[in-house]
């Protein structure tokens, strides 16, 4: 919630490209957000009735981003990533393949940081660490830091670096995987 800005810490600073946005609020921390940032969540949050193109597209439409520049990169990432970017409506995708959506939708802005909160915590083992794997490699193609929150340690265990979250202190227990 603080790396997203939507708490600010009690002290210190949240930098992302050496931007400072604990320092940021109302439009200009909106813009930093949508320019640094890319989200996943644990359901994808995506519009079931919205195609996977549309969905993906949405957040450069929002932003004010040019129309058909927005539809090429979305069917681009959405082919990288194996969903289907036809007119089925998102909601009749699979769980992997919603999330897969997910992760082309947080990619289309080219985010500095991806950030991935328990993005495989509704799927089943098998597309589990089909999604993980891909979040892994696709953050390091797209040449983006990955920030994962997961209760998985096999999820977990891919990770160049763990830290885990114990009676409220951060702790580094792991390098490499």
């Amino acid at each position: 919630m603080c790396v997203l800005g939507l708490i600010k810490p009690r002290s210190g600073t949240v930098r992302v490209n050496d931007r400072d946005l604990t320092s940021l609020s109302g439009g200009r921390l909106t813009k930093a957000r949508r320019e640094l940032l890319g989200m996943v969540f644990q359901f994808g949050e995506l519009l079931p009735e919205l195609t996977p193109v549309e969905n993906v597209a949405l957040p450069v439409l929002l932003g004010g981003g040019d129309h058909e520049e927005a539809y090429r990169r979305a069917a681009s990432l959405l082919d990288e990533l194996g969903v289907p970017a036809g007119s089925t409506p998102t909601g009749m995708l699979s769980g992997g393949e919603r999330q897969r959506a997910a992760v082309a939708r947080a990619l289309i802005a080219r985010p500095a940081v991806l950030l991935a909160d328990e993005p495989t915590g509704a799927l089943d083992p098998e597309a589990k660490q089909d999604v993980a794997h891909l979040l892994f490699s696709t953050a390091r193609h797209h040449n983006c830091a990955l920030l994962l929150v997961t209760h998985d340690e096999s999820v977990a265990d891919q990770a160049d670096r763990r830290h885990e979250l114990r009676n409220g202190v951060l702790t580094e227990v792991g390098v490499g995987s």
